[in-house]
């Protein structure tokens, strides 16, 4: 007997904690877009105003590419190392 739409829905359905992250994975690109946009549509003289989104923006994707190389490396060092007391 096959399940109802709905019933393989609500069993493939997200976490909401994972839902969030993944909003707030996109909130740092999305910030750099609206201020490059802004830039754009503004005049010369008032262009200077979304600098602080732009600069936010690519300093937290800077912060972010780091933190993941860094998290990576810790964990590729972990797991390259003998596994000490379990074999001698």
């Amino acid at each position: 007997m096959s399940r109802s739409p709905q019933a393989r829905l609500e069993g493939s359905r997200v976490p909401s904690f994972r839902r969030t992250a993944d909003l707030l994975a996109l909130s740092s690109p999305l910030l750099v877009l609206l201020a490059l946009v802004s830039m754009l549509n503004r005049s010369p003289a008032t262009r200077l105003q979304a600098m602080p989104a732009l600069l936010i923006g690519s300093g937290l994707l800077l912060f972010s590419l780091l933190r993941r190389r860094r998290r990576r490396a810790l964990m590729l060092r972990v797991l390259r190392e003998p596994a000490s007391g379990k074999h001698g």
